[in-house]
């Protein structure tokens, strides 16, 4: 259960989100860049009112490192808004490189709007169709979904053989909490998102998913799985933690 609340800190109030838990067994607080502060209390039978209250002085407590944070995502916010997107004159993340966009009309008599890619420039070049009645990030977005099934597909081509894994199936996805899933019938899923990253992340979620055909939770057999194939994976698992903000609200 959760519930909008607004806590009177010293400095001025700061709203946030105050959610029951019964997994929870103190209280913790989560800046998140969309859902803002959430702070997790466990659930018991003591009143609502109680738990704001225990909530709030937990927040006053912690006040400092909170506005740090605060201020530092927004800054962060700001300076990817400042990019403008996937729009003509925007820039954004692909591989893991700044690509400037340029939006052109597409040469006559072509049926379907598309993208073309400028390696040596980083640009990024949308040809649009009159009749496309999409939007340039989504006709971008859909572009960077088959460049992004591409480069999952090498990277499991170039890694399962070596893990002893056969994967049944493999789905995009834009999930917001997590790059990649695997389930025990062999079934991968990932973000498309990825393809933003550099191509040593990508490559290392994909590695994650497929040790996880063989070794099921995050025991030293499976990061000793994971480390065969990539022996880095910490520093690209926390690039991909730095940068989600970024990756997530690359084209808007």
């Amino acid at each position: 259960m959760s519930a909008p609340a607004i806590a009177d800190l010293p400095g001025g109030p700061v709203p946030y989100t105050l959610r029951h838990s019964l997994r929870a067994r103190g209280l913790r607080v989560v800046i998140h860049p969309e859902r803002g502060v959430v702070v997790t209390v466990p659930a018991s039978r003591t009143g609502a009112d109680r738990a704001e209250r225990h909530a709030a002085a937990f927040l006053a407590q912690r006040e400092a490192w909170l506005r740090r944070h605060l201020a530092r995502q927004e800054h962060e916010a700001a300076a990817i808004a400042d990019r403008g997107g996937a729009r003509h004159g925007g820039r954004i993340p692909y591989l893991g490189e700044l690509h400037s966009v340029a939006v052109v009309p597409a040469v006559s008599g072509t049926t379907r709007s598309h993208v073309v890619h400028l390696p040596d420039t980083h640009e990024l070049i949308v040809h649009r169709t009159p009749r496309d009645r999409r939007d340039d990030p989504a006709i971008a977005e859909a572009w960077l979904r088959e460049r992004a099934r591409e480069a999952i597909e090498a990277a499991i081509q170039a890694h399962a053989n070596e893990l002893g894994v056969t994967p049944a199936a493999l789905t995009l996805r834009d999930p917001r909490t997590r790059w990649g899933s695997a389930t025990p019938r062999g079934r991968l899923s990932f973000s498309w998102r990825l393809v933003l990253a550099p191509p040593a992340a990508l490559e290392t979620v994909v590695v994650h998913e497929l040790a996880h055909l063989r070794v099921f939770g995050h025991g030293p057999r499976f990061w000793a799985l994971v480390a065969s194939r990539r022996p880095d994976h910490r520093t690209w698992r926390r690039w991909l933690h730095d940068h989600a903000t970024e990756l997530h609200r690359a084209l808007e």
